[in-house]
C-alpha cells in the first residue's frame, strides 16, 4: 500500500506550510490550502479554525540513516519522548525504530526506519521517502478494520485491538485508533476528529469525517 495523498485539516496554515519548508518540503501556498511533496506523497493541509485534537503522521526513512536522521530533525525542532528514551523499536512483528518530533499545530510527528524496506548495505542519507503512516480516530476500530478489508486492505502485523489497529503494509499504514486514545509518546494530545481524506495507492480513498469512515 503506497499513500499517494493525504488531506488534512490545519488551524495554523502559514505555520504548518513554513514548518515543512524547513524540512525540506516543497511547499505551494494557495488561497486555503498547503501542497507539500513528501517524496512520493502529497499533503493538502486546508485551512479549518474549528479543528480540534492533533493528527499524527509518519514519515519512511532509508534503512541506515536512523542516526543520521535523528541528528537532523533535533536541528529543526524538538525530539519527543518519554523520562527514559526518545528512540523506539516498533511493535512486535514491525522490525522498524522510530524518533517522534514536534510538528506545526501541535502534529505528533514521527521518522520511522523499516528495516525490512532495503537490503543491507551502504548507509543512506537521511531524507523523507514518504508518509509512511497516517492517524485517523474511528469510533469503533474493529469496525473499521472490516470495512478497510472490504475494500482489499488488512490488519499488519499483528491481531487489531479496540484501540489500535494499523491496516496496510510496510510500505504505508492507516494507524486507527479510538477517539479517546492519546498519541505515543507524549500521551498529551487527542487524536483529531477533523476530516481526513487518504489516497492508499490500490484504487481506493480512504475518507474520515468527524470520526466516521466513509469508505
Amino acid at each position: 500500500m503506497e499513500i499517494r495523498q493525504v488531506q488534512l485539516a490545519t488551524r495554523a496554515l502559514d505555520e504548518t506550510a513554513h514548518f515543512y519548508e524547513r524540512l525540506g518540503c516543497p511547499v505551494v501556498v494557495d488561497r486555503d490550502a498547503a501542497h507539500v511533496t513528501v517524496g512520493s506523497t502529497q499533503l493538502v493541509f486546508r485551512a479549518h479554525d474549528g479543528m480540534a485534537g492533533a493528527h499524527h503522521l509518519a514519515f519512511t526513512i532509508p534503512t541506515g540513516s536512523f542516526a543520521a536522521a535523528k541528528s537532523w530533525i533535533a536541528g529543526v525542532t524538538t525530539v519527543l519522548g518519554t523520562d527514559d528514551s526518545d528512540e523506539f523499536e516498533g511493535p512486535p512483528n514491525w522490525n522498524s525504530r522510530s524518533v517522534y518530533f514536534e510538528g506545526p499545530d501541535r502534529q505528533l510527528l514521527e521518522l520511522i526506519e523499516r528495516r525490512d524496506l532495503s537490503p543491507a548495505g551502504a548507509p543512506e542519507p537521511a531524507r523523507l521517502v514518504s508518509v509512511s503512516e497516517v492517524g485517523l480516530a474511528v469510533p469503533d476500530v474493529l469496525d473499521a478494520v472490516d470495512a478497510l478489508r472490504r475494500h482489499g486492505l488488512e490488519a499488519y502485523a499483528n491481531s487489531p485491538g479496540p484501540d489500535f489497529a494499523p491496516v496496510g503494509d510496510v510500505h504505508g499504514l492507516l494507524i486507527l485508533v479510538s477517539p479517546g486514545r492519546k498519541w505515543f509518546p507524549t500521551l498529551d494530545r487527542a487524536p483529531s476528529t477533523a476530516p481526513v481524506v487518504v489516497d492508499v495507492g490500490l484504487g481506493t480513498t480512504v475518507a474520515v469525517a468527524e470520526g466516521v469512515l466513509l469508505r
